[in-house]
């Protein structure tokens, strides 16, 4: 990554960030208190009009796995491309989706950290495991299309982390765990109050020798158990300037080394990233960020018949920059009103080097890469009218892909391909809106429809990728992804500590991109017509006295819509997308610091690939958790994943299969002061 030129919207953070406490000093109050939140804006009066889900406190420091994509798959509707976690797949399928809008590895949700877009600048995957839910206060997750800031990536719906502090985890908090096979698993999260402000720092460190993801009756004597090592440290620092504004800025760091099926397939992801955010709360509220990311990546293809590497993904360095300025102008006790402009660029090249199966030479050289941008400008307006509010929103963003090329050399490094792509730029108009009425104390309905868009990455655009013996090629020519969609919903809250909602949805993405099968070896992405995805979510929450019930179901009809050369995939189920997910979770809390948890999960069989020929079958899991206090500030922790042994297949080609997660135990402490 080069530092040689400012982005531009992190220029604007910090030339508006001289401007805006002039702004809040001249309306602020002069003996009014400081109060230092960490926040983003809060949220405004339509939120609720989209189907929203928040995941809290207690949920999220008592996973069974203590991995964020364990957190998040409470909520129904929630996939990655594969069904592994983050300790035994291959980073650059760690996409997110929502929906049952999947079909590639590539996020169709997007996913900010404090506000700030965390998928990778190249690949579009989410970094898990520099994403510690140890360092967490609240998750939302926000499904269907969305038009605020950064929405262009938001095809889907949006995943909103928001990181804690003093309040909500403690001036100290730490855990050290390890399980049957002598993994290990421990953080330490410190959170002190700095006069005014406070400060957050954290460190995470997972490491163990992994399960076999190789059946027993299909592993060789090159055969490999899925070991992994990640560490992650983040330090986060939020400090009032008057009694309306306070400055946040965050540090984020990662390395994630993996080995899958055999030995010598390694894989690796690094990434370093840094923002700095200004929040004003008075009557002209506004909410400034500028952040800066750099990202690498590797990976090297062990052929699974001669056990040579085939292919050396030496590295791919990638950088990603932007910003956002909203304003909230004071319209009225009856409006909110956002006003904003945000910036997204993404650049980044790969070096890689394929081999022969049959005698390990070296067979040629290759590079590729480009670079993505968008800026885009957004309003949108909340009405309150008594028990009704209504929302309407608007985008415009201005996309451009630029410097696109794909150069390959033969092993002397004589070039036989060098191709460079046609700048493409444009512009994409998108819309939401919705209505929630709150037509009694117990009752809520609500409406909402929305556009959205999404450009491939340069993952995408550029890289073609080997899961040994299948090639799937890149595509230079791809159009941006569009959605249309629309649903209705209603909340029912018939006593306090007591909810159910339910939502009807119908999502069409247009333009779909897919990985297209050409033959049974090759691949190549491409745009289908559609995927078409109409479906019934449905959340329950339930507290009563010591016991809680956190519940979420989504049922979905994908399907995909094409013509041409895909038009054999037409009618047929995305790759990777199950009709039913179903996750619930009992809790026991019988005295302060104590918890005893369970969550059954279910998900439907899925297909691997996009002509409906392999298949993985359902899977029931059973987790477990328990807290027990031992000594103040001080408690044991016994956690369980997969309980009855389930056997999930995650991947399927032709009968070669690989395994998730088997049963696993871990058992530690936690210290947590208060």
């Amino acid at each position: 990554m080069t530092f040689q030129t400012i982005p531009s919207a992190l220029a604007l953070a910090l030339f508006a960030s001289a401007a805006a406490p002039q702004m809040a000093r001249a309306q602020q109050a002069p003996a009014s208190p400081i109060v230092v939140t960490g926040r983003g804006l809060p949220e405004t009066p339509a939120t609720p009009a989209y189907d929203t889900v928040e995941i809290e406190r207690n949920l999220i420091a008592s996973s069974a796995s203590g991995r964020i994509e364990d957190v998040l798959s409470s909520v129904a509707g929630f996939t990655q491309f594969r069904r592994s976690d983050s300790r035994s797949s291959n980073p650059s399928a760690q996409g997110v989706t929502l929906r049952a809008l999947g079909g590639n590895a590539s996020s169709r949700a997007l996913v900010l950290l404090d506000g700030v877009p965390v998928a990778n600048p190249f690949f579009g995957y989410i970094p898990f495991s520099a994403l510690s839910p140890e360092r967490l206060a609240t998750v939302r997750v926000t499904r269907g299309g969305g038009a605020g800031a950064f929405g262009s990536g938001a095809v889907s719906g949006t995943i909103e982390l928001e990181t804690g502090g003093p309040d909500t985890l403690g001036p100290v908090r730490g855990n050290l765990l390890v399980d049957q096979r002598g993994e290990t698993q421990s953080s330490l999260t410190l959170a002190p109050r700095l006069g005014q402000g406070f400060a957050v720092a954290s460190v995470a460190w997972d490491r163990g020798k992994g399960f076999w993801t190789t059946p027993a009756d299909q592993r060789v004597p090159a055969s490999a158990r899925a070991r992994y090592d990640s560490l992650s440290g983040a330090l986060r620092a939020v400090a009032p300037l008057d009694s309306l504004t306070e400055l946040q800025a965050s540090v984020l760091l990662y390395d994630d080394d993996r080995q899958l099926r055999f030995a010598g397939a390694e894989s690796s992801s690094s990434g370093q990233q840094a923002s700095l955010r200004l929040v004003g709360r008075g009557d002209w509220a506004f909410d400034v960020l500028g952040y800066v990311q750099a990202q690498d990546f590797s990976n090297v293809v062990i052929s699974s018949s001669s056990f040579r590497k085939v292919l050396d993904q030496v590295k791919t360095p990638s950088s990603g920059y932007g910003g956002k300025i909203e304003l909230r102008p004071p319209v009225g006790s009856r409006h909110v009103l956002r006003l904003g402009a945000d910036l997204r660029i993404a650049e980044g090249q790969l070096y890689e080097e394929p081999f022969s199966a049959a005698t390990g030479a070296r067979t040629a050289i290759r590079r590729a890469g480009g670079r993505n941008s968008d800026i885009g400008f957004y309003l949108e307006d909340d009405w309150t009218i008594g028990d009704l509010v209504l929302t309407a929103g608007a985008r415009a963003d201005r996309w451009r892909v630029a410097d696109g090329f794909y150069r390959e050399a033969d092993a002397a490094g004589v070039v036989t391909i060098d191709d460079s792509f046609a700048e493409r730029s444009g512009w994409e108009g998108n819309f939401r809106g919705g209505a929630l009425w709150r037509a009694s104390e117990a009752v809520a309905l609500r409406a909402a429809a929305y556009t959205g868009f999404r450009q491939p990455t340069l993952n995408e655009l550029y890289r073609p990728f080997v899961v040994f013996p299948v090639t799937t090629l890149a595509n230079a020519e791809l159009k941006n992804e569009r959605l249309e969609g629309y649903e209705i919903g209603m909340e029912l809250t018939p006593r306090e500590g007591l909810s159910f909602s339910v939502t009807a949805f119908d999502n069409r993405l247009k333009d779909a991109i897919a990985n297209v099968t050409l033959s049974p070896t090759l691949r190549q992405r491409q745009n289908v017509d559609a995927i078409h995805a109409r479906g019934l979510e449905f959340g329950t929450s339930a507290q009563l006295g010591s016991i809680a019930f956190d519940g979420s179901l989504a049922w979905t009809d994908s399907e995909v819509e094409a013509s041409g050369v895909s038009a054999n995939l037409d009618g047929r189920r995305p790759a990777q997308v199950p009709k039913l997910m179903a996750s619930g979770t009992l809790a026991w809390t019988p005295r302060a610091g104590w918890r005893v948890a369970g969550t059954l999960r279910h998900v439907g069989a899925q297909f691997e690939d996009d002509q409906e020929t392999d298949v993985l079958p359902a899977a029931t899991t059973l987790d477990g958790f328990v807290q027990v206090p031992i000594a103040t500030g001080l408690s044991f922790i016994l956690r369980g994943e997969n309980l009855l042994d389930e056997r999930i297949v995650t991947r399927n080609q032709s009968g070669s299969i690989d395994l998730g997660t088997p049963r696993t135990v871990w058992a530690g402490l936690r210290v947590g002061l208060r």
